[in-house]
């Protein structure tokens, strides 16, 4: 589902609340904190691409509803704005899951201005959507998930560091990072303790 963004004018605001925090993939001349109000950042969506398989899935982040998310909000410039929406499209269509909207976002600077600004949004209908996962669901699938954009573990844990830049904690999120990262400190301490035993 496409919005007409693209048919309108003028610079272009995006609304980004996972990968785009730290990796917009696209030019800016703004860049702001902001918040979304009807809608939460949650881990709900199997990755079939960009950090998973069809075969083994990873899990990735949808705006679901209910609730508020915070995020950042990006101006793009007017000249940038058909390049930039098809370039989202070719980065977070490529299996439909997201729904493309345009939604009205407070940004979090001096003057709190309301702009509109394009959001991709779960699409609860599609195979791909997960719902509400526990700790341990949502574990194994971060565990095993790789895909085109590399492990599943580092999506999260880069969206954790994005979310504590910017001074954010969802304590779901940062549970399941506090996880695996003890799951990487306990592998590296396994191996390091099988190396001290090789050497004798």
């Amino acid at each position: 589902m496409h919005t007409t963004a693209e048919h309108e004018s003028g610079d272009l605001w995006v609304f980004g609340y996972g990968s785009l925090m730290w990796r917009p993939g696209f030019a800016s001349i703004e860049r702001v904190p902001a918040r979304l109000i009807g809608l939460h950042r949650a881990l709900c969506v199997y990755s079939f691409f960009h950090r998973g398989t069809p075969e083994r899935p990873g899990l990735v982040l949808g705006l679901d509803r209910g609730g508020m998310c915070r995020g950042i909000a990006y101006r793009v410039a007017a000249a940038r704005r058909a390049e930039t929406i098809a370039y989202l499209r070719s980065r977070e269509q490529v299996t439909t899951v997201y729904l493309e909207t345009l939604r009205q976002i407070e940004l979090e600077d001096a003057a709190r201005r309301r702009v509109r600004a394009l959001c991709y949004i779960v699409d609860r209908s599609h195979v791909q959507y997960a719902g509400r996962l526990t700790l341990a669901e949502s574990l194994h699938h971060v565990r095993q998930g790789h895909g085109k954009s590399g492990p599943n573990r580092d999506y999260v844990l880069e969206t954790v560091q994005a979310l504590e830049a910017l001074g954010y904690r969802e304590s779901d999120l940062h549970l399941l990072a506090e996880h695996l990262q003890s799951g990487i400190r306990h592998h590296a301490a396994g191996a390091a303790a099988q190396e001290s035993a090789s050497d004798f």
